[in-house]
């Protein structure tokens, strides 16, 4: 399994949906998919969404710590 870190590639927005399609090893379409129907239902997705944005470091930021 792949680092859960966002990637520098394939981002749309904060790159949340890319980091974990690859961590998973889905597709990101299929997993952007999922986060916008699960929008649609009541609850905190789009905050955990953000709280990941926050959260996960870049790809770059994820080299150069080690």
């Amino acid at each position: 399994m792949a680092a859960l870190v966002r990637p520098r590639d394939g981002r749309m927005i904060g790159g949340v949906c890319a980091a974990l399609a690859r961590r998973y090893d889905m597709s990101v379409t299929t997993v952007r998919v999922v986060f916008l129907v699960s929008c649609l239902l009541p609850g905190p997705q789009f905050l955990l969404y953000l709280l990941l944005w926050a959260l996960l470091p870049s790809e770059d930021e994820a080299r150069t710590a080690w």
